[in-house]
């Protein structure tokens, strides 16, 4: 059984929080990848960056709906979320538009694991970690790749 470990990327193109956007874009390109990890100094994991996120940032603001009832509204959803879109679309570095909570997975975790997480979690770029550090990342590509290599292996 494959699993993390085997299929994961462990040169892993690391980006620290302060790097502007511009650059962060240009990087992204330049290594034709879809996302990177946010670290401090300490190589800590602090959140994942993706293209999504620049691509976020010329998006449209969306307003929640709200109800009137009587002389109240009432949000028919998360008013925190408009505000989460405009600190992204706002940000001017990778750490002020990652993902500060990102989904990761152990060396050891599955394939069948790995692809339930980035399908149901849309997630295209998963951190691996061991022992709480970052030691590689899983890209879709990978992910492919080893589908790619058991079918063929049949």
């Amino acid at each position: 059984m494959l699993t993390a470990k085997d299929i994961m990327t462990r040169e892993v193109i690391c980006v620290p929080p302060e790097l502007p956007v511009g650059e962060l874009a240009a990087l992204l390109l330049r290594h034709k990848i879809g996302g990177a990890p946010v670290v401090d100094e300490e190589g800590r994991l602090l959140g994942v960056v993706t293209e999504s996120d620049l691509i976020d940032q010329g998006k449209n603001v969306h307003i929640p709906t709200a109800v009137a009832i009587l002389d109240s509204f009432v949000f028919l959803e998360s008013p925190g979320r408009m505000e989460q879109e405009i600190r992204k679309m706002a940000g001017r570095t990778a750490g002020e538009i990652c993902a500060r909570k990102p989904v990761t997975v152990e060396e050891g975790a599955g394939l069948a694991d790995i692809a339930t997480i980035m399908s149901e979690r849309k997630v295209h770029t998963l951190p691996v970690l061991s022992a709480g550090r970052l030691v590689g990342v899983i890209g879709k590509t990978d992910l492919v790749r080893a589908i790619s290599s058991l079918s063929q292996a049949k």
